[in-house]
């Protein structure tokens, strides 16, 4: 049984975790995220949702933690390939939305903080328990945590490994949108296929702009945006743009 399921609905590609009962992340789940983000990197894909039932997922598999101390041997591979599984959801050149139901903990967190949106479900709780193990965050926990909510906010959930829930994401900006449960995943998939009709290119452009200018010198921020709007200045959609703005119509794009 493959341990992840990839669909497509029209042009938004669908990542769903199948790893019963909690989506546990382990190496073979990671290897197969990686695969998935690759095969949405097709420019067919103009949208992508990741969820996960009934858990979005709750952290990594600790049987695997227990073996590595059993063995005396430390295995990085889980790690690795969920870092890169990440840093891959990442640099989608389309809108990503994380749509989480029930816990999404520890390297749960980490995956759907890759998106760049997170829909939660009003019973979703979230966190970075790792320090109740003794650990920290290991995939992106401490640096994308802290971009999101704010470095002292960051440094109280993960000091603590509280679980934050839905109401209290929505007020630190960790959860963009909520809605009840029965609801979230329509929610998620309505906004993706509003993304799938924009122009692809220019949206690749603006999350590149935005994600590779965070931390830079200004002027080297402008640079990269710059190259960013170049890129998207030239496109066909962007030529449908202006154009359906100078004839006073509803621009069509087609994503290229």
């Amino acid at each position: 049984m493959s341990l992840v399921e990839y669909s497509m609905e029209g042009s938004v590609a669908v990542v769903c975790l199948n790893r019963p009962p909690v989506n546990a992340l382990s190496l073979e789940l990671s290897t197969d995220l990686n695969e998935a983000f690759g095969r949405a990197e097709d420019p067919a894909v103009r949208a992508v949702v990741v969820t996960g039932q009934p858990h979005f997922a709750a952290g990594a598999d600790i049987k695997g933690f227990q073996a590595a101390y059993d063995s005396g041997k430390m295995t990085e591979n889980l790690a690795y390939e969920l870092v890169d599984a990440i840093w891959r959801l990442e640099s989608l050149a389309k809108p990503t939305i994380a749509a989480i139901f029930g816990y999404a903990l520890g390297g749960g967190l980490e995956l759907s903080m890759g998106c760049d949106f997170r829909y939660f479900a009003e019973d979703a709780q979230v966190g970075q328990p790792e320090i109740k193990l003794g650990i920290i965050p290991g995939a992106g926990g401490t640096q994308r945590l802290a971009r999101i909510v704010g470095f002292q906010k960051a440094k109280e959930i993960v000091y603590s490994g509280r679980f934050v829930p839905a109401a209290e994401a929505q007020e630190l900006g960790l959860a963009d949108k909520v809605f009840p449960p029965d609801e979230l995943l329509d929610r998620a998939m309505e906004d993706a296929r509003r993304y799938a009709e924009g122009p692809t290119v220019a949206l690749g452009a603006a999350k590149r702009a935005l994600i590779g200018g965070l931390g830079l010198h200004l002027r080297d921020a402008m640079e990269v945006e710059r190259q960013a709007f170049l890129d998207s200045f030239w496109t066909d959609d962007a030529r449908e743009g202006v154009a359906a703005f100078l004839e006073k119509r509803r621009a069509t794009f087609g994503g290229t």
